[in-house]
């Protein structure tokens, strides 16, 4: 499958995600469609922006923004005949994620980029919409939050990615297992609650108390 497919696929999956988060904070009309529109492009616009690529991806192709207002709408018209089952939100943000960091990492690959960068391009692109939409709604990014991993999914991801295309595995083969990486590795963490091991500074000796 094309990388734009996969592209568009991860822009519709972080619309939706946008739109149900939007729905939560009971934002209107066009608080839905803002919401869905920065959730879906906000990653991409960085990395082309840190990549230098003119004009930005939606700028380029129009299409985008035709699938961001597709998907709050039909999104919209679903929450109005149907309660949406309460992981609805998680799974949409762990398959954007899963989409966009991928294909954010073959875009700076193919931009010429080393692989690490390649790695934290496609992790910015995957988190980076994410963050914008957790701020705007007045929450904690899930970047930030105990046990979600998520730029830690991301990073597996990319990194997975990138070994198995030097490897010589195909582009597809290489996309689709980072993808899954990327997913299993968020729900899994969102549905066990697993995190990193948090750090804590300790500190010794008395305080003196400020004059």
């Amino acid at each position: 499958m094309p990388l734009h497919f996969f592209d568009l696929v991860g822009v519709a999956v972080f619309a939706i995600s946008g739109a149900l988060a939007a729905g939560r904070r009971r934002l209107d009309l066009i608080g839905v469609i803002v919401l869905a529109s920065v959730t879906a492009i906000g990653g991409g616009t960085i990395r082309d922006l840190l990549l230098g690529r003119h004009p930005i991806f939606w700028l380029a192709d129009p299409s985008y923004l035709l699938v961001i207002l597709a998907a709050a709408l039909l999104t919209l018209a679903w929450v109005r005949v149907a309660r949406v089952p309460w992981p609805t939100l998680d799974v949409a943000d762990a398959l954007g994620l899963a989409l966009f960091s991928v294909t954010g990492t073959r875009i700076a690959e193919a931009a010429g980029m080393p692989g690490i960068v390649c790695v934290l391009l496609g992790s910015i692109t995957g988190a980076a919409g994410g963050v914008v939409r957790d701020v705007l709604t007045a929450q904690v990014p899930a970047v930030l939050r105990e046990g979600r991993l998520y730029a830690t999914a991301a990073l597996a991801g990319t990194t997975s990615y990138i070994v198995l295309a030097r490897l010589g595995a195909t582009p597809r083969i290489a996309m689709i297992a980072g993808m899954i990486v990327v997913a299993a590795l968020r729900l899994a963490a969102i549905r066990w609650e697993i995190s990193l091991p948090a750090f804590e500074l300790r500190e010794s000796g008395t305080h003196r108390r400020p004059d």
